[in-house]
Formats: structure tokens, sequence, C-alpha cells
């Protein structure tokens, strides 16, 4: 994959899962990667490990959190004041919420739609000026195949990836002519650490998803990355998942309703 060689890539949410695997997959072939998280310390690790490995590579660690919206623009003109120019947006940043909309705490359904939709809109919206001005553009989003259908006790989250994924097709097309692509990647169930974020204390109704389905988090980057690099609009890694939903939005809405609710 001769396009990521030499490239200045920015990873969101890369203190792992992912995101850290975005890293370590991109490590031989960048240039320059900058890793943007809230939790320094695993960062600098990071940092220690990819530039141990690869000594021409040089790493960049930028602790923020990237709903803060002050944050977010002081790392912008950063960038700008160090003369980083960014070709490679990976918008990895996101987290879940599994159970009844009913109970679920509000603070964290609030965290979730600022960090899944506004803070990935916003990034893309300050950093598109220097991707267009590179002339070797590109950006990949972390969506989810839970936007392809109303998920129940997964709404809200269902809903913010039903945002990415539209949000993403229609930036492409707008930017068809720019030399900038987007790629949007939808992946199934994935053995992170996001599941268990997502997880609540209090027992919940509603089934996990078929372990028949789980992803390594390594195939995911994989078919991500070979899916920016052929200039993908966009990919559900793994033949099972991208079946299963494939058969899924085919379906009429009335009929997948009445599935959806004899399964949970």
């Amino acid at each position: 994959m001769h396009f990521f060689d030499g490239c200045t890539a920015l990873i969101t949410g890369a203190s792992s899962g992912l995101g850290a695997e975005f890293a370590r997959q991109l490590a031989p072939q960048a240039q320059t990667l900058v890793l943007v998280a809230r939790r320094g310390e695993i960062l600098d690790q990071m940092q220690a490990d990819l530039q141990g490995r690869y000594p021409a590579l040089r790493v960049i660690v930028y602790v923020m959190d990237i709903t803060r919206e002050n944050q977010c623009r002081d790392f912008v003109t950063w960038l700008e004041r160090e003369k980083i120019g960014v070709h490679f947006l990976i918008n990895n940043a996101g987290m879940g919420d599994r159970g009844l909309f009913l109970t679920g705490d509000w603070a964290k359904v609030h965290t979730m739609l600022e960090l899944n939709i506004v803070a990935l809109t916003r990034l893309t919206h300050l950093l598109l000026p220097t991707l267009c001005e590179s002339g070797r553009g590109a950006i990949l989003n972390v969506s989810s195949v839970a936007g392809l259908i109303p998920l129940p006790y997964h709404a809200v989250y269902a809903a913010t990836k039903a945002y990415v994924n539209s949000f993403s097709d229609a930036l492409r097309l707008e930017l068809r002519n720019s030399g900038v692509s987007v790629t949007n990647v939808l992946p199934g169930p994935v053995d992170t650490e996001f599941h268990r974020v997502a997880m609540r204390d209090t027992k919940e109704p509603g089934r996990p998803a078929p372990e028949c389905l789980n992803i390594p988090a390594e195939d995911v980057v994989h078919a991500a990355l070979r899916a920016v690099a052929a200039n993908r609009a966009r990919v559900i890694p793994g033949w099972k998942v991208a079946l299963l939903m494939g058969v899924a939005v085919a379906l009429p809405l009335g009929l997948l309703r009445i599935i959806l609710q004899r399964r949970q």
C-alpha cells in the first residue's frame, strides 16, 4: 500500500483499540504519526515503542480531550505553528453505550454525542483546508455497522454512526475533485475495550452479537487501510458481517423491526 509512504497521519483515540492498531500498521510506511488521546502515559509508551522499532519514524503525541472545542482549536493552531502538514486524518475516537435509553446516564449519552458526532465533524472541518492543500489527502472515518439499522439498546450510539455514514458519503461527493478521498469503515463486533466501556454496571436487556461475527482489530485496520489506498467509499470488514448487513439493509423496514423485536 504505497499510498501511505512518507505520509503524516493523525489518529484520534490512538491510545488503545483500533487507534493503537492503526498506529502500528502505519508505522513502517509513514514519515510522521500524530497520536491524539486523553491518556498521556499510554501515548508516551506507544511513542517510545514505535520509535524504538522504526528509528526513521517521527511520532508526536498530543494529549487532549477532542470534545473540548477550545482544546481542538488550540491543537490545530499548534499543528500550523509547528508546520506539521497532515496528509491522512483518521477519525477513530468514539464511544458507545449499551442498554435502555430510558435508564441511560445523560452525562454519558451527551459525551457520546459530542465525541461521535461533534468532535469528528469539528476536527474534519478544521483540518480540511490543510488536507486539500497537501495534494494527497485522505480522511478515514471509523463508523459501525450499527449505523445501518435501528438498533435497540444501542439507540443513540447507532444514531451517531448513522450520522457518520451519511456525513462521510456526502463529504466524499463534495471532495471528488479536490484530491482528498473520504473512506468510511464500518466494523462489526471487535474485541477491544470499546465494548467494556459501553457496558453498564446494571444488568440490561438485549443480547450480545454472536461470537462468530467478532473480527480481530488487526483485520479491521488492514481492511480499512486497503480501502483508503484503493480510494473506496466504504468497507465492512469480515465477509460474514458484510453478508449479514447486506441482507439486513435490503429488508423492508417493517420486517426488519419484527426481526429485531423478536431477537431482543
